[in-house]
């Protein structure tokens, strides 16, 4: 029998999506195993006359969960304006599917087909092709460079406004950054994404004071100007962390409400205000305001107040317009009024089509990536998921796939080529210390990283091995001149591979084999052209019986259909 009770499909959603004004694609999940064939049946939703005529175009079984499978199609619609069922059967039975209505007869009214309204352009869903093309170095600017090749290293302050003191603790600055982007592109990094370089007090500059400056301990306006435009000299592009879900609380505004209260004309601008507002001087005291988390020198702005949101996505319009920055990654996105990010990304479009908004969510976050707000997310699944099985081996090869799957098919295709996929940020621990000592962990959730769909993005300093899994540990120093293990030959090897084919950017990914301890075997394809890739993430030698294995691109711990433990092996 079928399993109807494990079936869905969502119109308008990751299930039903277009690529193109003529190019759709439609998906169903259904239970693991269950179905010998599913068939879609699509017509023009306004045919002039009954009934529709209807065109079958055979699904495929693309990937597979644990507990699902995950079938699909894409195919050129001659239509604009869509309706559409399923045919599926199972050895016992068939039946057809549309609006969520199980049955075996066809209804008589077209209305109640499953229906794509109009394939309307803006609806497409990709991201900028440079995105999809991009490999990102994350730079924590405190921590990465005061010189050539050099950290400082050694805390400072420097007064600002009001007696208000800035802060570094590495000192890290812009100066650092331009001297040191030879060694950037050199590994062939072609995209940077910077943390926070506003002026803000604390080193980590997200309590934010001033969002139209540099930092004054981490250089100038010029600095940073120079900076972009050594930047795109070099072909590559960069993307700035904007901080609007809350801000310092000596911000110009939130001063303005503790000094004058109800009578603030900022009172507004901030959640929850209680009056009068008062700046605990016990950091284990609860203010009486929202703020960050639990934070009190970060107060909570009000997104939804027009002023906050005109002011903020004016700043987001002013960083694109004037420094020609290419894109923004938005903390705590996910806590910001969905009407501001709207109104951010049409002032941010404007100024520049190709710029990107990459929001910080940690979830999944389907409803944030529908095409009037982000771009892409960061993509923490990614991390945890690979820690999970090539560092800690809380889950193995067939778990893990289980995960890729689920991960792969929650976002519309387009959307997916965009994800910043992440092993470690400035918020965890470094993925080295999830692998026990043994630096072939890291190479391999590192192939991984480089051959799977999404954007890959590298923390400043993993390529040297550092490790640290509390705050200024996993934001430790750049070890120029002691690396704990130089793994930058490894990866330039990794950026080139997926810089040659275009195949690990924009191609299909499905999952070969996967068994019950390391042995993960994916591959990615591309108008005819398939790269396979086998990662065996257990101490014990496997067999490649089940695959064949020729012109090898790359590989350790391979010979002869044998793979040996922490081993990994690519070909075509």
């Amino acid at each position: 029998m079928i399993c109807r009770e494990t079936i869905v499909h969502i119109p308008l959603s990751e299930y039903a999506f277009i690529n193109s004004e003529t190019s759709i694609t439609i998906r169903i999940r259904t239970g693991k195993d269950n179905l010998k064939r599913c068939t879609l049946y699509y017509g023009d939703r306004v045919y002039p006359t009954d009934p529709i005529i209807f065109t079958p175009v055979e699904m495929y079984k693309v990937a597979s969960d644990l507990y699902f499978d995950f079938y699909e199609v894409t195919f050129e619609s001659p239509y604009t304006r869509v309706c559409y069922y399923f045919d599926i059967e199972d050895d016992e039975e068939q039946i057809y599917l549309y609006s969520n209505i199980f049955s075996k007869e066809l209804p008589e009214e077209r209305s109640e087909f499953y229906q794509y309204p109009f394939m309307r352009r803006e609806e497409i869903n990709t991201v900028p092709e440079w995105l999809k093309h991009a490999v990102v170095y994350n730079i924590f600017p405190d921590s990465f460079a005061s010189g050539k090749r050099n950290i400082e290293g050694n805390p400072d302050e420097i007064p600002w406004e009001s007696k208000i003191l800035l802060h570094s603790r590495l000192g890290g600055n812009i100066r650092g950054i331009i001297e040191n982007l030879d060694y950037i592109a050199e590994l062939g990094f072609n995209c940077l994404y910077l943390n926070p370089v506003f002026v803000a007090a604390e080193y980590h500059k997200y309590d934010l004071l001033d969002y139209y400056h540099i930092s004054p301990n981490l250089g100038t306006d010029k600095d940073f100007e120079e900076l972009v435009e050594a930047i795109h000299n070099k072909g590559m592009h960069i993307i700035i962390d904007g901080v609007f879900n809350h801000c310092s609380w000596y911000f110009f505004a939130f001063d303005d409400v503790v000094k004058n209260g109800v009578r603030s004309r900022y009172k507004d601008w901030f959640y929850d205000l209680e009056f009068p507002v008062i700046r605990p001087e016990n950091p284990n005291e609860k203010p009486n305001y929202s703020c960050f988390a639990y934070e009190r020198k970060m107060p909570k702005l009000n997104s939804s107040n027009a002023e906050v949101r005109e002011y903020f996505v004016e700043v987001g319009r002013y960083w694109i317009e004037k420094f020609h920055v290419d894109g923004w990654r938005l903390d705590v996105a996910n806590e910001v009024d969905r009407d501001f990010w709207r109104a951010y990304k049409r002032a941010t479009r404007e100024a520049n089509p190709e710029s990107v908004m990459i929001g910080e969510i940690w979830e999944s976050a389907e409803s944030w990536l529908r095409g009037d707000m982000f771009d892409s997310t960061m993509n923490y699944d990614f991390r945890k998921n690979c820690r999970d099985f090539f560092g800690t081996e809380k889950i193995n090869a067939k778990e893990f796939a289980g995960r890729i799957t689920d991960m792969m098919y929650r976002y519309p295709t387009g959307i997916l080529h965009g994800q910043l996929n992440l092993l470690d940020s400035h918020d965890v621990s470094r993925f080295m210390s999830y692998c026990k000592g043994d630096i072939r962990r890291f190479r391999l959730a590192e192939v991984f990283l480089f051959t799977s769909p999404g954007v890959p993005s590298v923390f400043y300093g993993d390529e040297l091995g550092m490790d640290g899994n509390s705050e200024f540990t996993l934001r430790g120093p750049m070890p120029w001149n002691n690396p704990i293990s130089d793994e930058r030959e490894f990866l330039q090897k990794l950026i080139d591979l997926r810089k040659e084919n275009e195949t690990f950017v924009t191609g299909s990914f499905k999952e070969v084999f996967s068994d019950e301890n390391g042995l993960y075997i994916y591959e990615r394809s591309l108008k005819g052209k398939t790269i396979t890739v086998a990662i065996n993430a257990r101490n014990l030698k496997v067999a490649l019986n089940m695959v064949s294995v020729d012109n090898v691109l790359i590989s350790a711990e391979y010979s002869d259909k044998i793979l040996g433990p922490f081993g990994y092996v690519i070909w075509m």
